[in-house]
């Protein structure tokens, strides 16, 4: 008759458990594995392989009894540490909507907003184009494996202790708000100073010839020349793009 104690079967269950919680709490708060459409055995299953595939390079974990206030504080720690990864990730697609938003305002374009049932927010033509393209590159230019890369990494470098919070005090997430503003008005940049050359052009024809009706031929030219200016800017979105997900997630490495 096969026995298995409780020792046993702990030292099988906490080299995966823990990866496990962290990595679903990074599944559940990540842009396009997080949204709606993907079904939350999904999630599950994908979490499950990745911790199983990462527990043999891990450092020993000491294994603790799930029925401790020690393990509620490690699960605590491991939800922590994968929703604010998550949340990392989504700071650099929120920077990217929000120069979309910048870039709309720019163009004169602000006005087509509509809701968006995925994300239950009402969300500008720019600023959701921007939210579309930067889902795509995300997953073009392996985003996502560079993401469950930090994640196994993050075990590392935060690794499963007695300390759930000391992760804190070394990120620092209560900071990265101000992270959306600057980083979307640097994504944005070029945009304001082609459109603000647009704006001083204008405003020098109406001075010359104040007969022109400048709001009449104002609106179709920053419009188009904001839709040619984003033509030519978005090939070069991959750089500023990957630039800003490496800084973020430099940041559990």
């Amino acid at each position: 008759m096969i026995s298995v104690t409780e020792a046993q079967l702990m030292a099988w269950i906490t080299p995966v458990l823990w990866p496990f919680l962290r990595t679903l709490a990074l599944f559940q708060a990540m842009p396009v594995l997080g949204q709606r459409l993907v079904p939350m055995r999904v999630r599950i299953a994908l979490a499950f392989m990745v911790a199983v595939c990462a527990a043999p390079s891990l450092p020993p974990a000491q294994a603790v009894p799930l029925d401790s206030a020690q393990a509620v504080l490690l699960v605590v720690q491991q939800l922590l540490i994968g929703l604010s990864l998550g949340f990392a990730v989504r700071i650099v697609f929120a920077a990217v909507e929000f120069a979309g938003e910048i870039a709309g305002l720019q163009m004169g374009m602000n006005f087509a907003g509509f809701f968006d049932p995925l994300l239950a927010t009402q969300s500008t033509a720019v600023s959701r184009f921007f939210a579309t393209l930067v889902a795509f590159l995300f997953i073009v230019l392996n985003g996502h494996l560079t993401v469950i890369a930090v994640v196994v990494q993050s075990l590392h470098a935060f690794p499963v202790g007695p300390e759930p919070f000391a992760f804190l005090a070394q990120t620092l997430p209560h900071q990265w708000g101000a992270e959306i503003f600057t980083l979307g008005l640097w994504i944005a940049l070029p945009l304001i100073a082609i459109m603000l050359f647009v704006n001083l052009l204008l405003g020098v024809i109406s001075r010359v010839a104040p007969q022109t009706h400048i709001f009449a031929i104002g609106f179709p030219i920053t419009m188009g020349i904001g839709l040619a200016s984003l033509m030519f800017i978005l090939p070069l979105m991959e750089t500023p793009f990957m630039a800003l997900l490496e800084r973020m997630l430099a940041r559990f490495q």
